[in-house]
């Protein structure tokens, strides 16, 4: 499972040690309990360390996965890794997709265009406030423009392609810039 970093995606974050037999409390972003459940090996990343870890075990507690991996098997084995990011090759976890949903680095660098095909400007970011996922949009003049990631408003995204379709509405993006 050896591969460059950059085509690894992060499933989780190792919190803390649990119990006294090795266990680690990782959290994840809600939904993917089935990944866990369905894997077998995993790459830990903590700086620039890198190991890849056999899943023995996985339950869930509250909002966390509780991970026993077979190479660890003390509390000072699991404090050694605490801090680390779960990563997987993201061929891996395409197929849990849902329909219209996408990896955060497939929509970096996408060409934003309006319904009639005018260019608005490129993806330059994504980030979620309080559940709702947000494109940062940078025109030819560097001016930013924040705009709600929802099917109303964005309700085309072709990656094959490298755009999407905005719907402007009244005060999102004025059309002078355009």
């Amino acid at each position: 499972m050896k591969k460059n970093l950059q085509e690894l995606l992060s499933i989780g974050k190792v919190l803390n040690f649990h119990g006294i037999k090795g266990e680690v409390k990782v959290g994840f972003n809600e939904g993917n309990e089935k990944i866990f459940s369905e894997i077998h090996r995993v790459l830990i990343v903590k700086g620039s360390e890198t190991s890849e870890l056999e899943i023995e075990k996985v339950r869930f507690h509250k909002k966390f996965a509780i991970i026993k991996f077979k190479q660890v098997n003390s509390v000072d084995e699991a404090v050694k890794i605490k801090g680390s990011l779960l990563k997987l090759p993201k061929e891996k976890l395409v197929k849990y997709l849902e329909e219209d949903e996408f990896y955060i680095c497939d929509l970096i660098g996408l060409k934003a265009y309006d319904r009639e095909g005018n260019f608005i400007g490129e993806i330059s970011g994504v980030v979620n406030f309080r559940d709702q996922d947000t494109l940062f949009i940078k025109n030819s003049e560097n001016k930013e423009h924040m705009i709600p990631f929802k099917k109303e408003i964005v309700p085309e995204v072709d990656l094959e392609k490298g755009r999407i379709t905005i719907n402007i509405i009244e005060g999102l993006i004025e059309k002078n810039e355009i």
